[in-house]
């Protein structure tokens, strides 16, 4: 995998990212996330490489997509084929309503090493790499947590679930709030919610709960080169994405793990946060027509982890503010 492409990911999240905060609490989650998709694609179009979309925009979203399929990159039939998973942006009601810890993502892996996941639903769970090797999706929400607290050495008091605020997990909270863990309930975006489980700083132990099927996929690219882990099992919601389930060949009875997510160590991963958050500062629009961006650039062949803090004179740069 080219050593540069991770930085030029970072540049492909930041101008979705730059793109989508112009939204932020004006209401029109189709409207940022278009903006998003179109910032993106731009980008894409400058990169080096032959992509396909094998995890775009989710049907889930209602909103317009880089389709599955899309062909990404300038190269030919001779350049780096890769496998891309991208959400440009995963918090699409946190920007609409003006929350926190909305991002944009990407994740690259050489072709056919990422898994063509369903627009369904899946449980997860995911911890960081301290924890790696003690959870068991088809364990109870207590004894997951007991045994993470184990490894991290943590009273079960202090370890803190990340959770998405849905109706669909009340019994999911019930559960965590009688083995007596703490919740951290996040409005939208499950990806980062993964991610945070990687850094200590973020007070994040556990992601617990159902999402989207390709989110699972995009944050399994970033817990593969941090070190982290996750499971998910596929949970469509209706008969039609049951269905699509079958159509697809996927398994509904199979506990995916991390190596049937993302394959292998080439992979690359980037993140831009689009509003603030704990692990990502949000766009900040500034005098004279700049702006700052906060991006995670993350390698799994070599570990590195990147955090980079940019500042754009967008007079210099009119493709992002298209």
């Amino acid at each position: 995998m080219d050593r540069n492409l991770p930085v030029n990911l970072g540049r492909v999240t930041e101008a979705a990212a730059l793109a989508s905060a112009k939204f932020l609490g004006r209401g029109d989650k189709n409207m940022a996330d278009q903006a998003a998709v179109d910032a993106m694609r731009r980008m894409f179009d400058t990169i080096n490489i032959n992509g396909e979309v094998v995890i775009g925009e989710g049907e889930m979203d209602e909103a317009p997509m880089l389709y599955i399929g899309e062909q990404i990159g300038t190269a030919g039939d001779d350049g780096l084929k890769v496998d891309i998973a991208v959400d440009p942006l995963d918090g699409t009601r946190s920007v609409a309503n003006g929350l926190p810890n909305a991002i944009s993502v990407v994740g690259v892996a050489p072709s056919g090493c990422l898994l063509h996941a369903p627009d369904t639903y899946m449980a997860k769970i995911a911890v960081g790499p301290k924890a790696k090797g003690v959870i068991d999706i088809k364990k109870s929400v207590k004894e997951n947590i007991d045994n993470v607290a184990k490894a991290l050495n943590k009273d079960v008091s202090d370890i803190t679930v990340v959770v998405i605020d849905r109706p669909r997990h009340v019994q999911l909270v019930q559960e965590i709030r009688e083995a007596g863990a703490r919740i951290k309930m996040i409005s939208d975006g499950d990806v980062l919610g993964a991610i945070s489980t990687c850094f200590d700083y973020t007070n994040v132990d556990i992601l617990m709960g159902t999402g989207g099927a390709p989110e699972g996929v995009i944050a399994a690219v970033a817990l593969k080169c941090l070190g982290g882990e996750l499971q998910g099992i596929l949970k469509p919601a209706t008969d039609e994405q049951r269905q699509r389930c079958i159509k697809m060949g996927a398994d509904l009875e199979k506990v995916y793990h991390i190596d049937d997510l993302a394959k292998g160590d080439q992979m690359v991963f980037a993140a831009t946060g689009v509003s603030y958050g704990e692990l990502l500062q949000g766009v900040k629009y500034m005098e004279n027509n700049t702006a700052t961006t906060h991006t995670l650039i993350l390698r799994a062949e070599t570990g590195t982890i990147r955090f980079i803090e940019s500042i754009h004179t967008l007079d210099k740069k009119p493709e992002y503010a298209k």
